[in-house]
């Protein structure tokens, strides 16, 4: 009966702070989010037009590609959403190739990496995070199966590592076409100037704004907005999406947020917060992503158009790739006609 008891007030006071929002803070909140993404569309932009330098690439195609990516990674799992995005700016940038867009998505992520590591060796020097110990005791926990079974987990991602550097240097001796293709998207970082310029600066403004959102959403929730517990917010949503088993890290990140917020606010209020910026995110991104998807292939039916590419978005050959019969001996190939 006190288990009951308890539960039903830890529920009510919970509806009660989601209730409770500032209105003012959560349309601020969501405004640094959509110019966070503006930003990091210009990077991609910039990466794209290095690696394609005879090509316009257009900045609302790339917005449309990215957008629709952002907008399916909120409701599917594992990214999903990145075959999206490959295929509509496939489909949008003239002469373009998936190994060069996969490539230009890899350095998309270099600065994100860099600031991502130095705010979670921040957080963990100001104790911030849970330790191992105190993980799989962590209500909706979903890493508990790395954290309970550490050695299998590593021998799992060695395996995952060898299989991926054995299928490069497979790719790297029979698929010449495909290492020049694949090299293209990172041509931008051939001249370092060029990638502080034209995508450092502005992965930093969407760094800049991201923290102006997560700044207001606490704001939002009645949740104290300090620097502290603006990090703490910053390094765990990065955490909860680097193995992605459920959309946006749910779950996952309502558990640590709860430790690593302690003493800031009732947990109530701190699910309350969680919860609230992870439903006002998502929905954000699905009404904006959705929509470029409609304006983009002019359907909302987006897995019936990726079907055909799947297999070449992910690397893969086509089941005929390695069976192409040579011309006829009877014919003369192309350039013997034009000899003859």
């Amino acid at each position: 009966m006190d288990d009951v008891r308890a539960f039903l007030d830890a529920s009510e006071a919970f509806f009660r702070a989601f209730a409770a929002v500032a209105w003012g803070a959560l349309l601020l909140a969501v405004a640094f989010h959509v110019l966070r993404l503006l930003l990091r569309v210009r990077a991609w932009q910039n990466i794209l037009q290095a690696a394609y330098p005879e090509t316009k690439v257009r900045y609302w195609n790339t917005f449309g590609a990215y957008m629709a990516g952002v907008g399916v990674n909120a409701i599917v799992p594992a990214r999903g959403g990145d075959v999206v995005k490959l295929y509509i700016a496939r489909h949008r940038i003239e002469g373009s190739s998936y190994p060069t867009l996969a490539s230009s998505l890899v350095v998309e992520t270099l600065f994100d990496f860099v600031v991502a590591t130095i705010l979670f060796l921040v957080a963990i020097q100001m104790g911030l995070l849970p330790g191992l110990p105190d993980l799989p005791r962590l209500p909706a926990f979903d890493w508990t199966f790395v954290v309970e079974h550490p050695r299998l987990a590593l021998l799992i991602w060695c395996l995952l590592l060898a299989g991926l550097i054995l299928l490069v240097a497979w790719a790297s001796r029979h698929v010449t076409a495909f290492r020049q293709k694949l090299v293209l998207g990172f041509a931008i970082l051939h001249d370092w100037r060029q990638y502080v310029r034209e995508v450092v600066s502005w992965q930093a403004g969407s760094w800049v704004a991201r923290v102006g959102s997560t700044f207001f959403f606490l704001r939002a929730f009645h949740v104290d907005a300090t620097a502290e517990t603006t990090l703490a917010v910053l390094v765990v949503g990065g955490l909860s999406t680097m193995l992605p088993f459920t959309p946006g890290g749910a779950g996952t990140q309502q558990a640590i947020l709860v430790f690593a917020l302690a003493g800031a606010a009732a947990s109530s209020t701190i699910l309350a917060f969680s919860f609230g910026q992870q439903l006002v995110i998502t929905i954000v991104n699905v009404a904006i992503g959705f929509g470029a998807i409609l304006l983009m292939l002019g359907t909302l039916r987006w897995r019936h158009h990726v079907r055909g590419d799947e297999d070449e978005i992910r690397g893969r050959p086509p089941a005929d790739a390695d069976t192409v019969e040579p011309p006829p001996a009877s014919e003369p190939v192309a350039a013997d006609r034009e000899r003859i």
